[in-house]
């Protein structure tokens, strides 16, 4: 239709001749214009015809300059051809649809060379305390630990029904000022709670975990509900799934209250609903992107909660939040059913009140998943009762004193709480001579392919934030990132693995600034398991954290480290005022 409009105009308006001046013209030069117009409507024809994403040498040469390279004439007249090839390529790739949960034939594997695991002891059979008493404010219940929480339960002076909707109504009671919470799962919760209640009373008890409410982050897909991933594009989608760490949590007994709010496709705190806040200082956002886990357990609105990792998404919110929070060993927890953001990066964990309830459901929620390959089978566990003192200690002293955050005051407390407590403290650095401004691209260029469609498409336009941070533009400019960087990334980051290995092989826990340092991009890149924890609060009384890191797979050593802490200090009591 469009071509023969822009035949018939071509007809009528070129150099003003239409067919009654054609015919009054004599034979030879009407013959001569007729052939002119023809050429004239067959050159518009092709133009019309012409895919409309082609392109020309010199878009090629634009290209170079983004790139970074030059090629001769004569190197450009045969690569031309080669690039209309590789164009025809990527077209037929995106006429053939992905499931989400297809996994790139490439895989990352965090292992140095010659690793040998750390051996594990098995996990302890969670000893349920029988002298818990319910407090005299009720309210008070919403900051009780799961341990506390479950004797309540298992010596009958609380009905996990009665725990349930005591937490359902305290969301529906401080979330319209927090924007924690983007779908209150209220009939599952209820019935998996009754649930509880009727086997307890028959006398099967599941565990610790039985009849305690929980939430998670909404990139976990949860049959019959909405997973929206904290995005506009996504907010209506129901998936016909249930994340592996759900069921394993709803098979301990774990009673599903909230799907919490994720930052935009796993970026900060804002989402389609508005910005998820800090119940420290609501004028602040709970940072992200599990802002919804942390606001929500910092606020006492869910007892535990999981949160993803990909770049600081468990340890910031947990920081922001005055929670812990432990992202395990990339491969240790299944992440089947949840949003990819970037294959090789992507992890699942707990974020609670304390290092023992981290523990607690980190103890569940790990382990070998068919459904996600990068799972492993390597031992795990943790003894919280072997002796601390046992443990090979390392610090990033020059870090410390060289942090500029408003963390380094309670940092410097916290090392010497530990001097005092027994703990041996050797001196160390992390890795330097690395190429850190590449790695981003492997992230973005990950996300990119997982948001093919959403970016191809322009949905990534209704996206609520479109700033130069935003994830829509994140996504949009992953398209200008070469494959061969991302491999030469990749390939510095095998380097990285390698140098991070040779730092902390001789150590069993390395402790570190959250922020301000190398710390967080290099374990997020290699692997290596690290908890957050609370050290107290700055001048302005918001919340300031330390960061301990492990050995890949050795979660136990860290959890023991930070164990001794907490019993050594009372910042994993502090709670915001109000709630």
């Amino acid at each position: 239709m469009i071509e023969k409009t822009l035949m018939e105009q071509s007809q009528k308006r070129t150099f003003g001749l239409t067919n009654q001046n054609l015919r009054s013209m004599h034979s030879p030069k009407r013959k001569i214009w007729a052939l002119l117009l023809f050429s004239i409507v067959i050159f518009l024809t092709g133009a019309c015809k012409k895919e409309k994403n082609s392109f020309s040498k010199e878009d090629v040469k634009g290209a170079e300059k983004l790139i970074g390279i030059e090629f001769s004439k004569n190197n450009m007249d045969t690569l031309y051809p080669y690039l209309q090839e590789n164009r025809a390529g990527f077209d037929s790739l995106r006429k053939y649809p992905l499931d989400n949960e297809v996994f790139p034939a490439v895989r990352f594997d965090p292992l140095p060379r010659n690793f040998v695991p750390r051996i594990q002891d098995d996990f302890p059979v969670w000893e349920v305390p029988s002298d818990v008493e319910l407090p005299k404010q009720t309210s008070a219940l919403a900051f009780y630990t799961i341990t506390q929480l479950a004797s309540l339960i298992k010596n009958k002076k609380i009905t996990s029904l009665e725990l349930t909707e005591f937490f359902i109504e305290r969301i529906k009671k401080y979330d319209s000022v927090l924007q924690s919470t983007i779908t209150i799962t209220e009939e599952l919760a209820l019935k998996q709670a009754k649930k509880m209640d009727q086997e307890l009373a028959n006398g099967k008890y599941r565990g610790i975990l039985h009849g305690i409410p929980y939430g998670v982050k909404d990139l976990m897909a949860v049959e019959g509900y909405k997973t929206t991933w904290g995005a506009e594009p996504y907010k209506n989608q129901e998936l016909a799934v249930t994340a592996t760490v759900v069921e394993k949590l709803q098979t301990a007994g774990g009673v599903l209250i909230a799907k919490l709010v994720s930052g935009s496709l796993a970026r900060g705190d804002v989402w389609f609903g508005g910005k998820t806040k800090n119940p420290w200082d609501v004028e602040e956002g709970a940072s992200g992107s599990s802002a919804g886990s942390g606001s929500a357990t910092s606020a006492g609105l869910v007892p535990f909660a999981l949160g993803t990792e990909t770049l600081g998404s468990i340890t910031s919110p947990s920081t922001k939040n005055g929670i812990t929070g432990l992202r395990p060993t990339y491969g240790r927890v299944s992440r089947h059913g949840v949003m990819p953001l970037s294959w090789s990066m992507d992890k699942v964990g707990p974020m609670a009140r304390t290092v023992e309830d981290c523990a607690i459901v980190y103890s569940i929620i790990l382990g070998e998943d068919p459904k996600d390959q990068t799972t492993t089978n390597l031992d795990f566990g943790f003894d919280p009762k072997k002796d601390f003192k046992s443990l090979r200690v390392a610090y990033l002293k020059e870090d410390i004193e060289k942090d500029t955050t408003e963390h380094k005051e309670n940092l410097k407390k916290a090392v010497e709480t530990f001097k005092n407590i027994g703990v041996d403290l050797t001196e160390i650095e992390l890795p330097t001579a690395i190429p850190f401004k590449s790695f981003d691209i492997i992230l973005r260029a990950e996300a990119g392919a997982f948001f093919d469609d959403l970016v191809r498409s322009g949905a990534v336009d209704s996206m609520v934030e479109q700033d130069q941070k935003s994830r829509a533009n994140s996504l949009r400019q992953s398209r200008f990132i070469p494959a061969v960087e991302y491999i030469q990334a990749n390939r510095h980051r095998q380097v990285l693995i390698e140098q991070m290995h040779d730092v902390i092989k001789d150590f069993d826990v390395i402790i570190s600034p959250t922020f301000g340092n190398k710390q967080l991009l290099i374990t997020n890149l290699t692997g290596h398991p690290v908890i957050s924890v609370p050290t107290g609060l700055d001048d302005e009384k918001h919340p300031t954290s330390m960061t301990l890191v492990g050995n890949l797979y050795d979660e136990a050593s860290i959890l023991l480290l930070a164990k001794a802490f907490q019993e050594a200090t009372a910042f994993d009591e502090l709670h915001p005022e109000g709630y």
